[in-house]
């Protein structure tokens, strides 16, 4: 086959068939729940929380009513649902008023009643809710020393749970005797849907001794009363068991595996096989860049595992320790600015170096790589060619978790702005 001229073109062609295969309104129509007798009142979090309740009201022929919460400029124009505005990935007060909003939602309602769940990931910042003897600033700490931890995000939503008055299903057993319909758009390797955004319509499966093990393991320092909280000093989550869920329902509607499928097939249709590594990886984002890149050479300089051209496709979500103090926000800010996928990126460009015929896009699908303007980023052979012609180093950026202003420097970064969605971390590279 020709070459592919443009490979930053086709490769974020490749994003952008992945993002649209969890569009809201296609997974949506497919998930629609029976009408109920009574009132339908639609609530959700998270960072496409908005595009979902737009897209829900475009479908629903009906009367309905509720809130949703989402980041600061994620919100998108409704007419029957309010769309409320928090802070990701630290909490604030207004994620606490968020909070307390969708529980009055959810207060006083009969069995008649129907609650519509609209779940994607982001939401367990934006739902802050401290439990009995915990602050605001208790439940900040708690995020801030998890993202600064390297936790992969099962671990950080088991420990949130415990903390909370309102994840791990605390807000659907507020919504009993109703009927809660859970339509989650997941982010989570492994797609269990109770961990996305915390499960607050989901009934815990988790335990306290799951969440002490990932304080132990992840060496998280916590004030004392947190972890009294943590032992045992707050209320339980609901367990599957309880009878007030007994009528509900989950639907994972959009997820990675089906995301990197939609990607797969649009470089097979432009001519280039395609293989899918995983949908589900995990760790450093350092590591993992280090092993993308490894596979990369082996099939540029020795035509295994796998025959160039090919597209190499993973998802997951990495993450990134903060080693040496900074801002403790876990998405490569560090001494610097960036994310998880911007690191990874970095990492492989410098596993990459000098050899020609390598592209990759890495990128988080929610249009946002941690806390600055960009998705993620575009790398090839030459990356770090280009950086030390600018007088940088691309390994010192690296260490101190400076991404960000590495591929700034050299017009690489890739900035779609928010996509209404978000199943996790997508990556791509070319070999040809």
């Amino acid at each position: 086959m020709p070459a592919i001229e443009n490979p930053r073109t086709f490769l974020e062609t490749l994003f952008h068939a992945a993002v649209a295969a969890a569009d809201p309104v296609k997974v949506l129509a497919a998930n629609l729940p029976e009408k109920p007798k009574g009132r339908t009142v639609v609530i959700g979090a998270g960072k496409g929380a908005a595009q979902m309740a737009q897209a829900f009201e475009r479908l629903w022929d009906g009367p309905l009513s509720g809130a949703v919460v989402t980041r600061y400029g994620y919100g998108a124009p409704c007419e029957r649902i309010d769309v409320l505005e928090a802070s990701h990935p630290l909490p604030d007060e207004n994620g606490l008023k968020a909070s307390r909003r969708l529980l009055e939602e959810v207060n006083a309602l009969g069995e008649n009643d129907l609650v519509v769940a609209l779940i994607c990931g982001g939401g367990s910042a934006l739902l802050p809710m401290p439990t009995d003897g915990l602050t605001l600033d208790d439940e900040i700490a708690v995020n801030r020393a998890l993202l600064a931890s390297g936790a992969p995000i099962s671990a950080m939503n088991a420990v949130r749970k415990q903390v909370s008055g309102i994840k791990g299903g605390r807000l659907a057993a507020a919504a009993y005797p109703a009927r809660v319909v859970s339509l989650v758009v997941s982010d989570i390797p492994g797609d269990d849907p109770a961990l996305v955004a915390s499960g607050p319509t989901i009934a815990d499966t988790s335990a306290r001794e799951d969440a002490l093990r990932y304080v132990e393991r992840y060496r998280l320092d916590l004030p004392q009363r947190i972890m009294d909280v943590i032992r045992g000093g707050g209320s339980a989550a609901p367990r599957p068991s309880d009878m007030r869920f007994a009528r509900n329902t989950v639907r994972l509607v959009a997820s990675a595996a089906v995301s990197l499928e939609a990607a797969a097939a649009t470089a097979r249709a432009a001519g280039v096989e395609t293989v899918i590594l995983s949908d589900a990886m995990e760790g450093e984002a350092s590591d993992v860049g280090r092993v993308h890149a490894a596979i990369a050479r082996e099939v540029a300089m020795r035509n295994r595992p796998f025959r160039k051209p090919v597209v190499i496709l993973s998802g997951g979500e990495t993450t990134v320790t903060i080693k040496d103090g900074g801002k403790g926000e876990g998405k490569g800010e560090g001494k610097g600015k960036g994310g998880r996928n911007s690191e990874f990126l970095l990492s492989l460009a410098l596993g990459i170096d000098g050899l020609s015929g390598i592209s990759a896009l890495a990128a988080d699908t929610d249009g946002i790589d941690g806390s600055e303007d960009n998705a993620g980023a575009f790398a090839d052979g030459a990356s770090v060619a280009r950086l030390a012609a600018a007088d940088i180093d691309a390994a010192a950026l690296l260490d101190r978790h400076d991404s960000w202003s590495a591929f700034a420097a050299i017009g690489g970064l890739f900035m779609p702005g928010p996509t209404g969605t978000n199943v996790n971390d997508f990556r791509a590279i070319l070999v040809q």
